[in-house]
């Protein structure tokens, strides 16, 4: 009886901790991670890979979850984010800071024995997401995008690194086309939930250059991100038919992001939200060989 309660009792903590990481968006960033050391084309060094696997995860989930301990506050007031178990009083912030400092420090430590220069550039990315974007920036400006941005884009040059041992022109733009994929991502997300931010008192685009100069932003990077994506897939050397299938998806990214600057609508936002993040999936795949 009481090793059943004690089972019951993990199991609902568990249910709590789960989402702390954020699964899509950590299996998302676990893929362009993948993607990166696959884009290599080179003997795959299977043991080096199965380890990129776990080390990436818990490094990505260990700098969410420590993002989720330093936004508790925020979130408590932002009626989307009001029901997560750490804004909702169902874990302690205690709770989350020494499983994020546990798991962070399980990734890194095995980044870092895998390769140490790939290890450097996992570190990078969680060194950027949550000191730098999160507990530095995000309050204080909407620009911390970029920064959250870079720390996006570190997933797939770590794996990229790891493949070839260097940092390359090619990681270099496949990094840049997640870089910019992701203002495309989060400032609709931004526009959509414009009065949720401002009531916790984040910075936004939004909030401090107005819709229309979001809406060109969101143009900008959507472009740059469908650019880069397609001449690292060139340099890569994917087949013509797979290059044309990332011409035809880029092409539809395109589309929405300047029909968001002509047509603004809730709807063509919201599209555009759920389009990039189905580019960015689909774009990661066709470049695995």
């Amino acid at each position: 009886m009481l090793a059943q309660l004690s089972i019951t009792k993990i199991r609902s903590k568990l249910s709590l901790y789960i989402p702390l990481i954020k699964s899509l968006q950590t299996s998302l960033l676990l893929l362009t991670g993948v993607a990166g050391y696959l884009s290599a084309h080179t003997t795959v060094n299977w043991l080096h890979f199965w380890q990129m696997l776990p080390s990436l995860f818990f490094a990505i989930a260990g700098s969410t979850i420590l993002n989720m301990w330093w936004d508790q506050d925020i979130d408590t007031k932002m009626k989307r984010t009001h029901k997560r178990p750490t804004s909702a009083g169902q874990v302690t912030r205690e709770e989350v800071l020494k499983l994020g400092i546990i798991v962070s420090v399980i990734g890194i430590g095995w980044a870092l024995m895998v390769n140490w220069f790939y290890g450097v550039v996992v570190f990078a990315g969680l060194f950027f997401d949550v000191v730098v974007y999160s507990m530095w920036l995000k309050r204080r400006t909407c620009w911390s995008i970029v920064w959250g941005g870079i720390s996006g884009a570190m997933p797939i040059l770590a794996g990229r690194v790891l493949a070839v041992g260097q940092i390359d022109a090619i990681g270099i733009l496949l990094a840049c086309a997640v870089l910019f994929w992701i203002p495309t991502h989060t400032l609709t997300f931004s526009l959509k939930f414009a009065d949720d931010y401002n009531s916790a008192g984040v910075p936004t685009f939004p909030s401090t250059y107005g819709e229309a100069a979001t809406r060109f932003a969101i143009a900008f990077s959507s472009v740059v991100a469908a650019l880069t994506m397609g001449w690292a897939s060139v340099w890569i050397g994917v087949t013509a038919g797979v290059l044309r299938v990332i011409i035809v998806l880029s092409a539809g990214l395109f589309f929405l992001a300047v029909t968001t600057v002509f047509r603004p609508s809730d709807r063509v936002n919201f599209s555009l939200f759920k389009y990039a993040s189905m580019y960015m999936l689909f774009a990661m795949l066709l470049i695995i060989p």
